[in-house]
């Protein structure tokens, strides 16, 4: 096990594209961590992106366990860090959003920087129907 991977939940996968790496729950619940199968489904994938993303800082292994452990009535609600693949932004929110981008970019510009430093920092797609 790594820092990278603390509860040994890495796993690789074949397939007809190749290799890819997987995060395997049940892993969680062997070690004792937690009963991944109580949880509801979408609780399930917030475990499983914490699990994939933990980098020791701004996802740990206590925010996994926290996690694993969540219930709905819990006394003290705790945040989740989430760090999401791609966002997908529909007409009416992400028109703004380009347009917040070139509207950075062209400050970026006037202040004499590269504008080309001003990104998302994860993959969008914008639908426009």
């Amino acid at each position: 096990m790594s820092d990278r991977d603390p509860f040994g939940a890495e796993s690789k996968l074949k397939t007809s594209g190749g290799e890819v790496t997987i995060f395997r729950l049940r892993k969680l619940t062997e070690e004792g961590v937690g009963d991944i199968d109580r949880l509801p489904y979408s609780i399930r994938v917030l475990v499983e992106a914490c699990l994939r993303n933990v980098d020791g800082f701004v996802v740990t292994a206590e925010d996994v366990t926290r996690l694993a452990h969540w219930r709905a009535d819990a006394p003290h609600p705790a945040e989740i860090p989430f760090k999401p693949g791609r966002v997908v932004l529909q007409d009416f929110t992400g028109v703004p959003a380009a347009v917040d981008l070139a509207a950075l970019r062209s400050a970026m510009v006037r202040m004499g920087g590269d504008p080309k430093k001003i990104n998302p920092l994860v993959p969008c797609d914008l639908i426009i129907d």
